[in-house]
């Protein structure tokens, strides 16, 4: 099911979503001071590509720079795919067969809006358990 998904999804708005991500990595990567910008927004293209089966998760290592790299990316990028993902997952939802893909389009808006500290790991994959102090 998840593959079935996965090309609905990549025929009616993945590649164009995708294309947005990497354009946004392409001028990042070119201004040299925000490659690790580049960096987060073609592992977000990756993950727009094909995102049944996989979810984003949280850092346990993400600190005070994530958080400020969020905010200079939430300025620059990422309000405007946050807004792609609301204008596709809205068109999405329009038909019966669309709404299960405008739910998951609708669930990458945090990770457009804040890439920083956050991790894309298969669903029901690996968990991070921290580390027992004695």
């Amino acid at each position: 099911m998840r593959t079935l998904l996965n090309i609905i999804w990549l025929v009616l708005c993945g590649f164009w979503l995708f294309l947005g991500y990497a354009l946004a990595g392409v001028i990042c990567c070119i201004l040299i001071v925000t490659i690790p910008w580049g960096i987060a927004s073609f592992r977000i293209a990756n993950y727009v590509l094909w995102p049944f089966g996989r979810q984003v998760v949280q850092k346990p290592t993400a600190g005070a720079f994530s958080f400020l790299g969020n905010v200079i990316w939430f300025i620059f990028a990422g309000l405007c795919l946050a807004i792609g993902h609301v204008i596709s997952g809205v068109a999405l939802a329009i038909t019966i067969i669309g709404i299960p893909l405008a739910i998951a389009d609708f669930k990458m808006i945090p990770i457009s809006l804040a890439p920083l500290g956050k991790e894309i790991v298969p669903t029901g994959g690996t968990t991070i358990v921290a580390p027992q102090t004695t």
